[in-house]
């Protein structure tokens, strides 16, 4: 009975019905909300090995997955649904799993960062997060919170609306999951375990991928190349995640406009583009029709590099194949498929002419009376040494990488997590005057002293009272190249209300914001060498974390977290915590 509901409401987690290689075991149920209360579950079948065996670029790794699978299970739901999803931790590594972009109201338990929210769920133990979507649809993803662990456990979360609620546009014939993501041709957890011992930047990935697969233009891959068969005609859903660990991308798909109709699960003005630009942890959902002659188009993903660092500078593919394609072509004896335009790997100017296009679909709420005006300068910085050009000093001139946010370097405790801490409350763990300004003002994208370029590592959180309005000026800085950094918060979705280049007038800028449709989003970078506004209600009480989303940077410290107090009652205040919460 439960499983046939659960086949009429489509609700699957996919690829998921064989025994499993696996070093993550997680078992899924649904709670559906529907209106006859009817509760819809869904296991999955096991077989338990340790990790799973997975080639690429001619070599294979014995790669951490999320049940046998690179990518992991797409969930699919709806909104209104309660998860109840079981991780076993058959890794050799400690784990958590973050659900990227849900909200989480009330239940900081279920978020996920590793030492922020719960201690990790350690070798051979397991954790069960229970969590209801709220008033959310659209394309979002989950991924492991703990070091580099999540370069191959992630995995889509699709939320579609209430039954019988459509879709704010025509419904598309079919929808498919795109995750954009890089790949090592090593552990990554040795490439960042080599990072950590010498203080240097990692090495960067050795390819991008496209639902796991390299593609064409990589060795030992073209015959496992993506291909997403389509019907002339046909109108389809591409849900694009960029799962990436350090790079954000263009995308675009030869020959075909898409056109945006999301972004982190928030409907958007509908406007065609040739290409997106899509920063890690951000998910564009774009409609494409095949109007064009019948024939095989690449679709593709190449950096977006907006720092003066090295990177990886291969592209990856798939084929959207014209199932009426001459037969010749569906042999592959004569049709190379046909390479789309993307940006140069360098272009701001595109990457930000895409960004700005986008809108809310009607007017929205936008906090207007501000409670909290923070001013967060965001960068990387150096830490010096006492022994310079040792081998723990691998930095540019002898020293360590590091970043900041105004200027401290987050460090995560060890005794205990952030949420529980405060929870118990346990003292000594962290602080809560992280500050609201730089502490010294200067020319954030100018010619910066060096004096400045080293910064204190603490553990500082800042305090938001319960229904606070928030106004948060991300900007960038010139310290050691300016760059665009996504920033993701968590628990929250924001209004992205301005951005322009050069330092923040606070004086004539905010004229220029837009407080009538600006889009919501829950991870925004700044224009490289600028500045990004967003404002949000502080309605969702607990501890919870906001990073950089490029994960060499998340390991430098650049982060923070915010303590949102609670309210008043019940449905203002943090929810006990569950019984199994992992201890450290």
């Amino acid at each position: 009975m439960a499983k046939k509901a659960m086949e009429t409401d489509n609700l699957t987690v996919k690829q998921s019905y064989y025994c499993l290689f696996l070093s993550i075991f997680v078992i899924i149920s649904f709670q559906a909300s529907f209106s006859d209360a009817e509760t819809h579950y869904h296991e999955f079948v096991v077989c338990v090995i340790q990790a799973k065996p997975v080639k690429r670029l001619c070599r294979t790794h014995n790669t951490i997955t999320v049940n046998g699978l690179f990518p992991g299970p797409t969930l699919e739901v709806r909104d209104g649904d309660t998860l109840v999803i079981k991780a076993i931790n058959n890794a050799r590594y400690n784990i958590t799993l973050h659900w990227h972009g849900i909200r989480q109201m009330r239940n900081p338990w279920a978020d996920g960062p590793d030492r922020v929210t719960q201690c990790p769920i350690q070798p051979g133990r397991s954790y069960t997060y229970r969590f209801t979507i709220e008033n959310q649809e659209g394309t979002l993803w989950w991924h492991a919170h703990s070091r580099w662990l999540r370069a191959t456990v992630y995995g889509a979360l699709i939320i579609y609306p209430k039954l019988g609620s459509p879709y704010p546009f025509s419904m598309p014939r079919r929808e498919i999951p795109v995750l954009l993501g890089e790949w090592w041709d090593r552990n990554p957890m040795d490439v960042l375990r080599l990072a950590d011992f010498t203080g240097a930047a990692p090495n960067v990935s050795d390819a991008y991928t496209i639902n796991g697969q390299p593609g064409d233009l990589y060795r030992c891959s073209k015959q496992e190349t993506m291909r997403f068969p389509v019907d002339s005609g046909e109108t389809i859903l591409l849900r694009v995640i960029n799962s990436g660990m350090n790079q954000e991308l263009f995308f675009a798909v030869a020959n075909h406009r898409l056109t945006v109709v999301a972004v982190d699960a928030a409907y958007t003005k509908p406007f065609t583009t040739s290409f997106i630009m899509i920063a890690p942890g951000q998910t564009t959902d774009v409609l494409l029709t095949a109007d064009q002659t019948p024939a095989h188009y690449y679709m593709a993903a190449h950096a977006y590099n907006s720092a003066n660092v090295p990177f990886d500078n291969t592209t990856t593919t798939a084929i959207l194949e014209y199932k009426s394609a001459p037969c010749n072509a569906k042999k592959g004896k004569s049709s190379i498929p046909i390479f789309p335009q993307l940006p140069g790997f360098n272009d701001t100017n595109s990457a930000i002419a895409f960004t700005s296009r986008l809108r809310s679909p009607s007017k929205v709420k936008v906090p207007l009376q501000i409670d909290e005006n923070l001013f967060f300068t965001v960068g990387l910085g150096l830490i010096n040494c006492t022994n310079p050009n040792s081998p723990r000093c691998q930095g540019p001139n002898g020293t360590r990488f590091a970043a900041s946010i105004n200027n401290v370097s987050f460090v995560l405790p060890t005794r205990n997590s952030l949420m529980q801490a405060y929870y118990q409350g346990q003292p000594g763990v962290f602080t809560t005057d992280f500050p609201p300004v730089p502490p010294v003002q200067f020319d954030y994208t100018g010619n910066v002293s060096r004096g400045l370029w080293q910064p204190v590592k603490a553990t500082k959180l800042y305090k938001l009272k319960f229904g606070a309005k928030v106004q948060i000026v991300y900007q960038d800085t010139s310290i050691i190249s300016v760059e665009d950094h996504p920033m993701h918060l968590h628990g929250y979705h924001f209004a992205v209300v301005g951005s322009g280049f050069g330092n923040f007038n606070p004086q004539t800028d905010p004229a220029k914001f837009n407080l009538i449709d600006p889009p919501y989003r829950n991870t925004i970078g700044n224009p490289p060498g600028g500045w990004v506004a967003i404002r949000f209600e502080a309605d969702n009480p607990g501890i919870w974390m906001m990073h950089c989303h490029l994960d060499s940077h998340l390991n430098w410290g650049l982060s923070m977290a915010f303590l949102v107090e609670n309210g008043v009652g019940k449905l203002q205040s943090v929810q006990p915590p569950p019984l199994d919460l992992p201890q450290c």
